[in-house]
């Protein structure tokens, strides 16, 4: 079990439907205009397709779809790195207003159309009735093989994406040259001057501070030498000799008055600190004099400094960084200058792609056999008996992002002809049948536990028909598969059987899905069959068609590749 349950409000000409399914092979059918191929298009819109306002029902301000599946195996690691819940089942529902707005979300969590589409790959694969319309693109054509060998061409797209940005750079490098030896003689002058300075990152503030000292070293030493009169004078008038007789005054009185001894303990600190205050201003004076050698060099310096200052418009602070920036440049463009590093990054990333590009081309001429014998032996139960299908791989003029195979599909539709190019030598009717037997040959490697075909039998018919329908038949016993058909004889191999039918009203047009079994499914049968469905004979042979029906007869499954992957993205393509 895969796909159980869709239920559709307002979509398209859809007002309200609650479709159960089942397990095995489903049908559905019903007459042309009817809408069976609304439900696909249901199906591709809630797993991420591109909202449109058309699907809105006429009238409705909004459509709504909802899918519930069973959790496939290979969906839960990205369930869990996209952080969402890994429950047993999953419920996918997206919205679509008027505007063409669209809301999407994953077990009752907001969800991207990117991420409904990421695990839409992980839950079903389509197969749409024009796929033969790219058996000649040569990106479906590579990506179908590629998918069928188990290999991918990532690991030469990255080497190819290293190779051309080595090339650009190099290139830039030659072009490029004469402009960086310019720069780099302005650089290297620039630098050299102010090399000469030899800035300190932290030299400028203290170089400023020395030169205001010794400037107004003079009027220093004058106040210290006034500082030193005022404190100690030399005929005892000084503030010291003062403080010292205010201190004795009160220390001889403070028996009188308590308070006199708190005022004398602090005249007694002042006396203290005014002393040491005398004592560092003589120090002051014994080590520092007049030094106009000195106040030169500072001055000279500081000059310098403000010289280049203003030449590079720059604070003086600023030089250091600025002499730094300048020697990373250099080294920048020393580097893209390097002819010699630069040729042997380009020569070693051809090589690194040539490899993954030879490593891609084994993989492909390895897996191009195996899918040739696939198709073709898919072919003969499809009216082309005796035809031939071909992978053929060349090699293209020049190296490409996705390696350097050219690879074409070509086919010989009757025993005996050689091998041609797909799109000059297949009918539309061939064409039909070869994108069948690709689909058949290449869903039997996904993993996406349901399988959806939209009337891709489109253009056979007879004993071709009835292959068809066994061919489903007999997927249908591993996987859910769901087929658009027209065709009587699939219909009556199908497991379930679900009719579309168109009905209008007061409301407008609406569509309708009915699961029909016993006489419905007879009836059904006979109309297919092109017949009045009410004579006897249409329904004779439409009973006949239902009871003889046998379980399908073995058909040899394809050639598997190793490695089985999901190959939606190719199959979609083919």
């Amino acid at each position: 079990m895969a796909l159980r349950r869709i239920t559709l409000r307002d979509f398209v000409i859809v007002q309200s439907l609650e479709l159960e399914l089942q397990s095995g092979f489903t049908v559905l059918t019903g007459e042309t205009g009817a809408g069976k191929s609304i439900l696909i298009d249901a199906v591709q819109l809630v797993l991420g397709a591109r909202a449109d306002a058309a699907l809105v029902r006429e009238g409705c301000p909004r459509t709504d779809v909802c899918a519930e599946f069973d959790t496939p195996p290979a969906a839960r690691p990205w369930l869990e790195e996209a952080g969402l819940e890994g429950e047993e089942l999953l419920l996918l529902r997206r919205t679509v207003d008027t505007q063409g707005k669209s809301r999407g979300w994953i077990n009752g969590t907001p969800a991207t159309a990117t991420q409904l589409r990421a695990l839409g790959e992980l839950l079903l694969d389509i197969h749409g009735q024009h796929a033969w319309q790219s058996l000649t693109r040569p990106e479906s054509v590579r990506g179908l093989l590629d998918a069928y060998a188990g290999t991918s061409d990532r690991a030469t797209l990255a080497r190819w994406n290293q190779w051309r940005a080595d090339q650009k750079a190099l290139a830039l490098a030659r072009a490029a040259q004469a402009t960086l030896q310019q720069e780099r003689e302005r650089l290297q002058w620039q630098i050299a001057e102010v090399d000469k300075l030899a800035p300190g990152d932290e030299e400028w503030p203290e170089l400023d501070a020395q030169h205001k000292r010794l400037s107004n070293a003079s009027a220093l030493m004058d106040a210290a030498n006034a500082a030193i009169a005022a404190l100690s004078g030399d005929d005892g008038g000084g503030a010291l000799e003062g403080l010292s007789r205010a201190q004795d005054l009160l220390q001889d009185h403070e028996h009188l008055e308590a308070e006199f001894a708190s005022a004398a303990d602090i005249l007694n600190s002042a006396v203290a600190q005014a002393g040491d205050v005398v004592h560092s201003l003589h120090a002051y004076l014994r080590h520092n004099d007049l030094d106009p050698e000195r106040l030169a060099a500072v001055d000279a310096r500081l000059s310098l400094w403000m010289t280049l200052s203003r030449r590079y418009k720059r604070s003086p602070v600023e030089l250091p960084a600025l002499l730094h920036g300048w020697k990373a440049e250099l080294q920048q463009l020393d580097a893209a200058a390097d002819l010699v590093a630069l040729e042997k990054a380009e020569t070693a990333s051809a090589r690194a792609y040539q490899a993954a590009a030879r490593a891609l081309s084994l993989a492909r001429a390895k897996g191009a056999p195996r899918l040739s014998a696939a198709i073709t032996q898919a072919m003969q139960g499809l009216g082309m008996a005796g035809g031939q299908f071909e992978v053929a791989l060349g090699k293209l003029a020049e190296p490409a992002a996705h390696g350097t195979d050219d690879v074409a599909f070509l086919v010989a539709g009757h025993p005996g002809a050689s091998p041609r190019p797909i799109g000059k030598v297949a009918s539309g009717g061939e064409l039909s049948r070869i994108s069948l037997a690709i689909s058949v040959t290449t869903s039997a490697l996904g993993e996406a536990p349901t399988l959806i075909f939209d009337e891709v039998d489109s253009g056979v018919g007879g004993a071709v028909a009835d292959t068809v329908g066994r061919l489903m038949q007999q997927l249908g016993r591993d996987r859910q598969v769901l087929t658009v058909t027209h065709l009587p004889k699939v219909a009556a191999r199908a497991d379930h059987h679900l009719v579309v039918s168109k009905r209008s009203g007061a409301k407008g047009t609406a569509s309708q899905v009915v699961a029909v079994q016993g006489k419905d499914r007879i009836s059904e049968v006979a109309r297919m069959l092109g017949g009045d469905d009410s004579s006897k004979a249409t329904v004779a042979h439409a009973r006949e068609m239902l009871d003889v029906a046998p379980p399908p007869a073995p058909v040899a499954p394809p050639a598997r590749s190793p490695k089985r992957k999901n190959t939606k993205k190719a199959t979609d393509g083919a």
